[in-house]
């Protein structure tokens, strides 16, 4: 018997198992992982941002937890010496039409409290970035690096020695909920639980359904691409460069990255991937394609998004086409700098009505709580969320 059996083995899911060992050492806890490694998916392809809560609606659950998210994530680093570094980044107008973009930007941050965002004219952005094509710049000195999976298997560790139990190659097949009690059935273990909670991001959609005849949303995979810049063009990347983000699309466009580990990364586009786990172009999985498709909500945002969604596939095919993206933000790119990497798969929540969710969410039900929505920037805000999770499971479960 658990109190509370955790589903996904990414850094939510081990953020969310170490907040409440942390909270109350005395619960009896598993996380179910259903590959053979912790953090192989979402986790494990992020490209190690730091985010400064910059874009994110005041009051919103992104920028409430990115925000003290952010704080918790330095001081958890600082505690367990892992290496990070708070470069800045620079967010660049390129043409006069996103200009207002960039002021909107600009009032959001100084909203959310980051009172040390600067405007840049093009004299100043160059100083910081001298290979930078821009008519007017952003400078975001909260932004940083770190490696998100040596921060989410540390939280595996403490979780581990404070008592806690991590069950890998476990994919849950079917949940069992009663009167009296709840069951969690993998291939070889049935645990009996007070509470569940359902981390399972690409999947997160798949086991909130299990017990539930209709949820509103849907998991879209979106595959991100990335490039690596050759060695001898990595001095063209100072910090990090983002483009002036379309406001009505939940992706930040394809940008530069300094990495923890010294190598630039260039990217990620954002194209329907064929499988929710698809990180190659031609990965496919029939019903999970399906599911996708003949949702209502995904058919009206290909409706709405068709053209920019082309664009992305145009990337995805055409390395041409991708470098031309990135030549917006520094003209000396060429196409033979760059140096093809692994992809990511972002879980994108998508409603009934065609809405893109552009906030976490959670939903609550009797005996599980289902993290519906946890893309950018959950890795940086994930002991915040983890935090918010575990207050709600002690509430359900009666702990002060």
């Amino acid at each position: 018997m658990q109190d509370i059996v955790i589903i996904g083995g990414g850094i939510v899911g081990l953020a969310t198992a170490h907040k409440l060992k942390e909270a109350n050492p005395n619960l009896a806890i598993t996380l179910l992982e259903k590959e053979n490694e912790l953090v192989k998916h979402q986790t494990g392809n992020n490209s190690g941002v730091i985010h400064s809560g910059l874009y994110y609606k005041p009051g919103s659950l992104k920028a409430i937890n990115c925000i003290n998210g952010y704080n918790m994530l330095l001081e958890f680093a600082d505690k367990h010496h892992i290496k990070y570094n708070l470069c800045g980044k620079v967010v660049v107008a390129t043409r006069p039409n996103e200009l207002d973009g960039l002021e909107n930007l600009y009032k959001r941050g100084l909203e959310n409290g980051l009172s040390k965002i600067k405007k840049l004219t093009t004299l100043e952005l160059k100083k910081i970035e001298p290979h930078v094509n821009g008519l007017a710049g952003l400078h975001v000195p909260y932004t940083g690096i770190i490696d998100y999976t040596e921060v989410a298997e540390k939280m595996g560790d403490l979780f581990k020695n404070a008592g806690g139990k991590i069950e890998l190659g476990q994919k849950v097949a079917n949940i069992v909920n009663s009167n009296t009690s709840t069951f969690v059935e993998t291939s070889t273990l049935k645990i009996e639980t007070k509470l569940i909670i359902n981390c399972a991001g690409l999947y997160s959609d798949a086991i909130a359904a299990i017990n539930k005849d209709k949820i509103n949303v849907r998991i879209i995979p979106f595959r991100g691409e990335y490039f690596l810049l050759k060695p001898e063009k990595r001095h063209l990347v100072k910090t990090l460069i983002y483009p002036v983000p379309d406001p009505n699309f939940p992706f930040l466009g394809v940008h530069f990255t300094n990495m923890i580990d010294g190598n630039v990364e260039c990217g990620p586009n954002a194209v329907f991937a064929f499988k929710k786990e698809g990180y190659k172009l031609f990965d496919f999985d029939f019903n999970e394609f399906w599911a996708s498709i003949t949702w209502p909500g995904f058919q009206k945002v290909a409706l709405k998004y068709w053209k920019t969604g082309l664009g992305e596939y145009k990337r995805s095919f055409s390395k041409t086409a991708f470098t031309k993206a990135l030549q917006r933000l520094i003209p000396e790119i060429q196409k033979d700098d760059l140096i093809p990497t692994h992809a990511g798969v972002r879980a994108q929540a998508c409603d009934r009505e065609g809405g893109l969710l552009d906030d976490f969410a959670i939903i609550e039900d009797t005996f599980i709580i289902n993290v519906c929505n946890a893309p950018s920037p959950a890795a940086t805000s994930s002991l915040s969320i983890g935090k918010t999770i575990c207050e709600m499971a002690l509430k359900k479960l009666n702990i002060n």
